[in-house]
């Protein structure tokens, strides 16, 4: 954690979440792993996940919530905004990453797992009621991801395999 233009930044690795207010702006790198940001505009409180697999699988039987998994990640984020006095409903919900990391390895009738993640993560906030406001979900490559709690701002950069002669910007999304 340190300060960035006056923000404090946190960076999340996979498995992680956080939540925070107008002082921060949360960070991540995405392949297929997913995040999911819920913002509350007029409490300007936040809260971003990075997550690996949609659910636990069966043979995992670890106690309590786990942010690795996407509907554990969301429950998480959503109990401690719930703490802050922001309900679900009120959030203002950004789907980012499931890319595909290696297409050259797909079968073409298999859903990779970032598509997994990805329409997870869409599935889930429908289920909790949160609105999605936006998403940058799917493709190929990875993508870099910052969110600032104090606008609702996500910047999402996604950069595709290496490839000659290619350059994108970032996106405000």
């Amino acid at each position: 954690m340190h300060r960035i233009e006056g923000l404090i930044d946190i960076f999340l690795q996979p498995g992680e979440f956080f939540v925070g207010d107008a002082e921060y702006q949360m960070r991540t790198m995405l392949g297929s792993c997913v995040s999911i940001t819920l913002w509350h505009p007029f409490k300007r409180i936040g809260a971003m996940s990075h997550f690996l697999l949609p659910k636990r699988g069966a043979s995992d039987r670890s106690e309590g919530l786990d942010a690795r998994y996407g509907d554990e990640a969301l429950q998480l984020m959503l109990d401690e905004l719930k703490l802050l006095g922001v309900p679900a409903s009120q959030c203002q919900g950004k789907v980012f990453g499931g890319g595909n990391m290696f297409p050259e390895h797909m079968h073409a009738d298999a859903m990779n797992v970032g598509q997994r993640n990805g329409e997870a993560a869409l599935d889930l906030l429908r289920r909790h009621g949160v609105p999605i406001v936006s998403e940058s979900l799917f493709g190929i490559g990875h993508r870099q991801i910052i969110f600032d709690v104090s606008m609702g701002d996500v910047w999402c950069h996604q950069v595709p395999p290496s490839s000659p002669g290619f350059e994108s910007e970032g996106d405000l999304i």
